[in-house]
């Protein structure tokens, strides 16, 4: 099986396994995509960053990932201040991972009525393998099995960001657990480093603006 875009694999060890449900805030969900979406990217060479601004670095092309095609048509309209393209691409990133996760067949969309009235709609993992393996890289990585890559590290970065220690299913204490997913970050590539920490400061910023 082709390996899922990173955002993609961010989306599925945010969901409870069993449930479907969102297991953080919706805004840092959405954040934390579109940050995921924009590493991928960066990793890919199709946009350059470096000292908080960004500029693409090929021009936009069909085929691939919508979301990602989108973010990339974005930056090329309007290079910049790199939190700019995040904090736009943020507001429907979930809804748009979610639709393509369906669309190609990981998440299966189930409506179920409460109390034989209300109708509820989940969506579930289609075959729990491909929660697995959005996870495996990163546990991989923390228990020191296999050398991370540059993308592994990122989503090592962006699990320690929202705080999904716990979906790794790794018997460390949390704090600890954190601290390896942000040494991993740290030690990778300029962009992961630089990128996590943008999102790290969206993410708690957002988190603030909800109690003011």
């Amino acid at each position: 099986m082709d390996r899922l875009p990173l955002h993609h694999d961010l989306y599925l060890i945010a969901h409870g396994q069993s449930s479907g449900k969102l297991l953080i805030h919706p805004a840092s969900m959405g954040l934390g995509l579109a940050g995921a979406a924009l590493l991928e990217l960066a990793l890919d060479g199709r946009v350059a960053v470096a000292r908080g601004r960004v500029a693409a670095s090929v021009p936009a092309a069909d085929g691939g990932d919508a979301f990602a095609g989108d973010l990339l048509a974005l930056i090329a309209g309007e290079p910049g201040d790199v939190r700019a393209p995040i904090k736009k691409a943020a507001g429907d990133a979930y809804e748009r991972t979610r639709e393509a996760l369906i669309g190609s067949g990981v998440l299966r969309r189930t409506t179920r009525r409460v109390m034989g009235v209300l109708p509820t709609t989940r969506y579930q993992p289609a075959d729990i393998a491909s929660v697995v393996r959005a996870s495996s890289g990163a546990r991989s990585a923390v228990e020191g099995w296999r050398q991370p890559d540059a993308r592994c590290a990122a989503l090592c970065g962006l699990v320690a960001v929202l705080r999904l220690e716990e979906e790794l299913y790794l018997d460390q204490p949390s704090g600890q657990l954190v601290g390896r997913l942000r040494e991993i970050s740290r030690e990778s590539s300029r962009e992961v480093a630089e990128l996590v920490g943008v999102v790290e400061g969206l993410v708690g910023e957002a988190a603030v603006a909800v109690y003011r």
